[in-house]
């Protein structure tokens, strides 16, 4: 039996996805979306004040609406 390792953002985002009505993008996936490494993309949220959906037990990470990238990439 392999176990496989599912990164830590990314069940939080799998969780939150099946019980709202908002998708949500982990800040890496938003990055790479709009051609940005992670810090490049936390600055980017700062600077366009992007929603920042909060993780519980963690004050430095959080998810980021789809809708939002969506808008930005003009898929909206």
């Amino acid at each position: 039996m392999q176990v496989v390792f599912e990164d830590w953002d990314q069940k939080v985002k799998k969780t939150f996805n099946a019980t709202s009505k908002q998708e949500v993008l982990t800040v890496t996936e938003a990055g790479d979306l709009l051609g940005m490494t992670k810090d490049q993309m936390k600055v980017y949220v700062l600077k366009h004040n992007l929603t920042k959906v909060a993780i519980n037990r963690s004050v430095h990470r959080y998810l980021l609406l789809k809708s939002e990238i969506d808008e930005i990439l003009g898929k909206a």
